[in-house]
């Protein structure tokens, strides 16, 4: 009894099909993709605004006032030791992360209290890390989030 040998697979012409249909998707998917990184910081920031806010009402519910400049963010997740001392602060701070975050960019949130557009100013300058700018390199603040 003779066995067929049955050798289906690929051509070589097939495969390179295939693989030049999936350059053309990556070329014009990828441009897409990379795009919108930006735009996900940028929403992640104003998330990161939005949670220090939280926090920073919280100190003040406990605490009778924000923190002030001197004090700074960092009264959120240690007593402070400087300006006004807070008579009822929480034992474990007011972030869960125990430490504060930086924006998506690496850089340090401004904070400002009293603020000049209300009692505090909370903001990240950005991807540039300057105050102003268009863009990415626009500044997000507490008082102009959407």
């Amino acid at each position: 009894m003779q066995q067929r040998m049955n050798n289906r697979g690929f051509t070589l012409i097939e495969i390179m099909v295939v693989i030049a249909i999936l350059a053309l998707l990556a070329a014009l998917v990828a441009p897409k993709i990379i795009g919108r990184s930006d735009d996900a910081k940028i929403a992640d920031t104003k998330v990161q605004i939005k949670n220090l806010e939280t926090a920073l009402k919280l100190y003040k519910l406990d605490n009778g006032a924000y923190p002030s400049t001197e004090q700074g963010l960092a009264a959120l997740v240690a007593k402070p030791t400087v300006g006004v001392i807070p008579k009822n602060y929480k034992a474990e701070g007011y972030l869960e992360s125990k430490k504060v975050p930086q924006d998506p960019w690496g850089n340090d949130f401004a904070y400002l209290a009293p603020g000049e557009h209300g009692d505090y100013d909370l903001c990240s300058y950005g991807a540039d890390g300057a105050k102003g700018g268009e863009g990415k390199n626009a500044d997000i603040c507490s008082w102009n989030l959407q």
